[in-house]
């Protein structure tokens, strides 16, 4: 009987946002062998802290298997060797050389990307895209970041800056952006908004919130996306309506960038598409409805995302393990 002796192939994917460090070792068929989480410290975001935190979880993961390299998926711009972080609104990184930090300490291959464009090349390898070479990924969360994936190839842009979809203008003069600008997508279709739009109707004693009022006593403050999602899945109409709202405008957004790249698939992903077809069914309808030269052209097909939250170390470690030379990646087999 064969055995697979992973040697070689195995990586870290580390995945790392404003709160968390979420890391695991990958094979090449994106299974997650073992998997670490950890906090990132309150007490200090600075670079030497957070650089501290992965290192240490990379090296509680290669204590129990032969690891060769190191993906890291970060919340932020990316330069296009894939090496320095230029900028992480949540991390102090400005002009970060991540990888060469990384790399001296591990002793280890690392590979440095930004975070949506991990999680869609985990999609595209292992997920929802799984054989599409033409791909609009799209993460819905607190704000909204995206990946494209043309002909099977990530594309990064000339600077490794492509897929700020969230900070597209759709509203001239509308909401500010935490960005600076004014009217971005993402003020209008991720989670921040959709808190936003629930806070404003219980704070206005809104006769029609009367469920979401009751759940949060009152203090509109307490109002998160989650929550507005779990109760329109529970049939509240104000929730509902709320989703309703967030699913146009991403289906509006999504048709401008249908007439941007014109892609075979986009992939929702992101804590705020877990409401489902409460969220893309209305964004399927206003993708219909804002479709250049709809009734004449092929219409993209938009599907929920498959990886979840492991999406972005699946990617991370993937990218690393692309980066190897061949020789390198092939795990070796016995019998």
């Amino acid at each position: 009987m064969n055995r697979v002796r992973y040697g070689h192939a195995l990586t870290v994917g580390v995945d790392i946002g404003g709160t968390k460090v979420a890391a695991g070792v990958v094979t090449p068929s994106g299974r997650v062998l073992a998997r670490v989480r950890t906090e990132t410290p309150e007490r200090s975001k600075s670079p030497a802290v957070v650089e501290d935190t992965i290192v240490s979880v990379v090296e509680e993961l290669r204590a129990g298997y032969p690891v060769r390299a190191v993906g890291v998926g970060a919340a932020g711009f990316v330069d296009e060797r894939r090496a320095n972080v230029l900028f992480a609104p949540h991390l102090s990184w400005r002009e970060e050389p991540l990888r060469e930090a990384l790399s001296s300490r591990l002793g280890l291959p690392v590979v440095v990307e930004n975070d949506a464009n991990a999680a869609a090349w985990a999609e595209v390898g292992f997920g929802a895209a799984q054989g599409v070479d033409d791909v609009v990924v799209v993460n819905l969360g607190t704000g909204i970041g995206g990946a494209i994936v043309l002909n099977g190839r990530l594309y990064r842009g000339r600077y490794g800056l492509a897929g700020e979809f969230g900070h597209m203008a759709v509203v001239p003069g509308g909401h500010r952006c935490e960005c600076g600008n004014r009217g971005c997508w993402e003020q209008y279709a991720s989670g921040n908004a959709l808190t936003r739009e629930a806070r404003e109707l219980v704070a206005s004693e809104s006769p029609v919130a009367r469920a979401l009022h009751q759940a949060v006593a009152g203090d509109a403050a307490r109002i998160t996306g989650p929550l507005v999602s779990e109760l329109a899945r529970k049939g509240d109409r104000a929730c509902t309506e709320l989703m309703r709202d967030a699913g146009q405008w991403l289906g509006a957004g999504l048709a401008n960038l249908a007439a941007a790249f014109d892609p075979e698939l986009f992939v929702v992903g992101g804590g705020v598409s877990e409401a489902g077809d409460l969220l893309l069914g209305p964004a399927r309808e206003a993708l219909e409805r804002g479709l250049t030269g709809r009734g004449y052209r092929p219409e993209a097909r938009v599907v929920p995302a498959a990886l979840g939250n492991e999406a972005g170390l699946v990617g991370a470690a993937a990218l690393a393990r692309d980066a190897l030379p061949s020789r390198m990646r092939r795990p070796t087999r016995r019998r």
